[in-house]
């Protein structure tokens, strides 16, 4: 709010927050954030301590139903661990909400789904920044998941029995250096090429926005190149 110049200073930011209702800053970072000003703006008369309780307290009822105060031992999830959270029925349920999550824009004369079965006569070019990198395959606030879970495009593909080469064309988002003479090469030998292209947390985050929806730096340039 001090920000966007609704209030002037910390402490009428904190009195109008809290009064309003709210009852949670992030502040991470922050080494004087908004709501370490609540004790002087109770001084002052600006929140009542009755407000106070009652933005309080659904903190921290909502704490002690997750058994933040309750010992480990009573705790169910202390005891879970990758062999639980890894298991076959929880990766199945990812796999199928991965497979309904994809929006299919455009399919011209029925290309896709690609048949498993078909693959291994085929030989599929897999090229692009976002092809075979695990890093830039999450984007912001997402978890650290562990490597060996990690099904990049071309690992997957390569799961299923398919021939398949790889280039990366650029090997990060920005791709700001462009090898078009290796994509060339490994597009041209191809049945099937599959293009991997994007933005990630390199470009694009929470506080760091772009301007445009562009591909990021010869992106488009690829993308062409391997239509062609």
């Amino acid at each position: 709010m001090l920000g966007h110049h609704y209030t002037h200073s910390f402490l009428e930011t904190a009195v109008a927050s809290v009064n309003a209702g709210c009852n949670l800053e992030l502040s991470y970072g922050l080494r004087n954030n908004v709501f370490m000003h609540i004790p002087q703006a109770l001084a002052m008369g600006n929140i009542t301590l009755q407000t106070l309780r009652d933005r309080v307290r659904p903190l921290f009822y909502t704490r002690m139903r997750l058994g933040e105060f309750a010992p480990p031992a009573m705790n169910p999830y202390s005891s879970l661990d990758l062999s639980v959270v890894q298991s076959p029925e929880h990766r199945n349920l990812s796999l199928e909400a991965a497979v309904k999550s994809f929006v299919l824009l455009k399919n011209v004369r029925g290309t896709l789904p690609l048949q498993a079965q078909d693959l291994s006569g085929q030989h599929l070019a897999v090229v692009g920044p976002f092809a075979d990198n695990p890093r830039v395959l999450f984007g912001d606030y997402a978890p650290v998941p562990e490597p060996q879970y990690i099904y990049t495009p071309r690992r997957g593909l390569e799961m299923l029995g398919a021939n398949v080469s790889f280039t990366a064309g650029c090997s990060e988002p920005r791709c700001q250096q462009y090898s078009r003479a290796e994509l060339v090469r490994v597009v041209g030998a191809a049945d099937v090429v599959l293009v991997c292209l994007g933005t990630g947390i390199d470009v694009e985050t929470e506080a760091k926005d772009r301007s445009d929806l562009s591909l990021p730096g010869h992106q488009l340039e690829l993308l062409q190149d391997a239509v062609q």
